[in-house]
C-alpha cells in the first residue's frame, strides 16, 4: 500500500477512534492520522498475539483492527496524562 493510502487509512481510523473515545474536539487532524497509523501497528500486533492476521490492506477488517489499536492508544494516552 502506498504512503498516501496509509495516511488516508490512518486518518480514517484515527478519526473513528477519536469519535468513539469522545476526544475529537481536543485533538487535531494530524493527531488523528498519527493515532490511526500507530493504532494499525498496535492492532496488528495484538491480533497476531491471538492468532489472527493484522492489517491486510485497505479493507473493512483492517480498518476495524486499526480503530481498535487507535482506541487503545487514546486510552493509554489518557492514563499517562493523569
Amino acid at each position: 500500500m502506498g504512503i498516501i493510502l496509509w495516511i488516508i487509512f490512518g486518518a480514517i481510523a484515527g478519526w473513528v477512534a477519536s469519535l468513539v473515545m469522545k476526544s475529537d474536539p481536543s485533538q487535531g487532524t494530524m493527531m488523528d492520522i498519527v493515532l490511526g497509523i500507530v493504532g494499525a501497528v498496535v492492532g496488528g500486533f495484538l491480533m497476531g498475539l491471538v492468532g489472527k492476521s493484522g492489517v491486510t490492506g485497505f479493507n473493512v477488517y483492517s480498518l476495524v483492527v486499526a480503530v481498535i489499536g487507535a482506541i487503545i492508544m487514546i486510552y493509554i494516552g489518557r492514563m499517562l496524562k493523569r
